[in-house]
């Protein structure tokens, strides 16, 4: 009988929609599944009829694998995919390959890369983004870890994944270590902010110029044809005109509490780690965290004062200014988002392809849209180019959008409409353009109570000085930590 091509452990929704798209690609694919009943049901059921080899135990499905062995783990992150790497291991043999196709935090992708290298096989954490219709059909795929698995899993990765127009896949290799599971962290992070952007939008809209679900289903789908066609308006076009039973918008009895998996947060944490400001990912996880305490807020609103919305003026020409703080916005959350990737590949020495991550981004993924051509673009004209707001190309669109973003924004603080996304990647533009920040004087209290010294504009860079700035202290300081 012919052996496997691939093996796939996890047979959840994702699992098994990937198992389907390797068959349709021309793969066979030997599946197993901790609970037996899962895999006999699959593939007496879905499976039926297909290349899809059935397996009881971890010994019966590496028996069923051409060399060198491909296993991939679609699990839950955590410890169960440490569980089943050792589970797995004892069958497999030098060279075999292990892919973790969850959504593993990238410090824990380090250490199992290392761990399976060092038992003589190579190991493959990739992202995997598209949900369970873009597993089927083709998701977006970001591969990392050792080199050496990459001619084996390519073809099967290359000819699953989505394609773009010109027939380019959306995966390639992203690098050594959890540099793949690095690049899904950071597409997450994106795909928060690109969401909270839009809810911003649309509160605005609706609480702000008094607009129905039905009106804005209608901007939306207007907005998918322009520059923000992208996945997440096209869905939000849908959602906005989808009716209950009683006819009724549904959006309009949805709870305003939103759940999180952790990708945001650890995105959140990691810049904060590498030291670069990513404002608006972290505005839009503290949202969420804000959205959830529902009962507070009920009760607070009670409480709590502010200003009753109330807008006098061109409704349409304030739409076009969503419409550009929207566009504006997602700029920057892009650009701190690449910031943050820059950062990481020097800390964990990865050779990341910027442009090639925005192509892989092009299509299967939640935040695919038209808008990251142009970003693959600015990467190809200048590979080193240090931030995407200082691309011709961005620069202009920012010069366009900014008297709108502006407008937008004060009138959201007038009317206390809450645009934490919205706000921030403004306060970011304006302090990234700002030649002098006050952080002199920041450094100036912090020399004072701690000694924790400063640079002068007046010496070379490097050089360090302390103020006796009571008249009581020595002239002994602080060491220096600098993010």
């Amino acid at each position: 009988m012919k052996k496997a091509d691939i093996g796939l452990i996890g047979l959840a929704v994702m699992g098994e929609n990937l198992v389907m798209n390797m068959e349709s690609k021309g793969f066979t694919v030997a599946v197993y599944n901790r609970t037996a009943d899962k895999v006999k049901n699959f593939v007496e059921g879905r499976a039926a009829g297909k290349n899809i080899i059935g397996t009881y135990s971890l010994e019966e499905l590496a028996d069923n694998l051409a060399k060198p062995r491909k296993v991939m783990l679609m699990v839950k992150a955590g410890q169960a995919v440490d569980n089943i790497i050792e589970q797995v291991i004892p069958f497999l043999e030098e060279g075999d390959i292990i892919i973790d196709g969850g959504n593993s935090h990238f410090p824990d992708t380090i250490r199992r890369s290392e761990y399976v290298e060092s038992k003589g096989l190579l190991y493959v954490g990739t992202g995997v983004s598209g949900g369970e219709e873009g597993a089927l059909k083709g998701p977006s795929m970001m591969p990392g870890g050792s080199p050496a698995a990459w001619e084996y899993v390519k073809p099967i990765f290359q000819g699953i994944c989505a394609k773009v127009e010109d027939g380019s896949p959306c995966c390639d290799w992203v690098g050594e270590g959890g540099a793949g599971h690095f690049v899904k962290m950071v597409h997450n992070g994106i795909e928060y902010g690109d969401m909270q952007l839009i809810c911003e939008a649309y509160q605005l809209m609706r609480d702000y110029l008094g607009m129905s679900a039905d009106e804005m289903h209608e901007i939306f789908a207007e907005w998918n044809k322009a520059e923000l066609d992208s996945y997440l308006i096209e869905i939000t076009r849908d959602i906005l005109s989808f009716k209950d039973e009683d006819g009724s918008p549904i959006v309009d009895k949805i709870l305003d509490t939103a759940g999180q998996k952790g990708t945001g947060k650890w995105t959140g944490i990691a810049a904060l780690d590498e030291g670069v400001p990513l404002t608006l990912i972290g505005e839009a996880v503290f949202a969420r965290c804000l959205s959830a305490i529902k009962d507070e807020r009920v009760a607070a609103s009670k409480v709590l004062t502010g200003p009753t919305p109330k807008f006098e003026g061109d409704k349409k020409a304030f739409i076009d200014d969503i419409r550009n703080a929207l566009f504006a916005a997602k700029i920057v959350s892009y650009a701190q988002g690449y910031t943050l990737m820059r950062a990481a590949a020097k800390t964990y020495g990865w050779n990341l392809n910027y442009g090639g991550i925005a192509l892989m981004w092009r299509g299967g993924c939640i935040i695919r849209s038209v808008f990251l051509g142009k970003i693959k673009d600015a990467f190809d004209k200048n590979p080193e180019l240090t931030n995407l707001l200082l691309d011709p190309y961005f620069k202009e669109i920012i010069d366009k959008a900014q008297a709108g973003w502006r407008r937008v924004c004060a009138a959201a603080m007038t009317n206390g409409i809450p645009v934490p996304a919205m706000s921030t990647a403004l306060s970011y533009y304006d302090g990234y353009r700002c030649e002098k920040l006050p952080a002199n004087l920041l450094q100036a209290q912090r020399d004072y109570f701690g000694a924790h010294t400063y640079e002068r504009l007046d010496k070379e860079r490097g050089e360090f000085f302390h103020t006796n700035w009571t008249g009581h202290g020595g002239s002994t300081s602080a060491s220096t930590y600098t993010a």
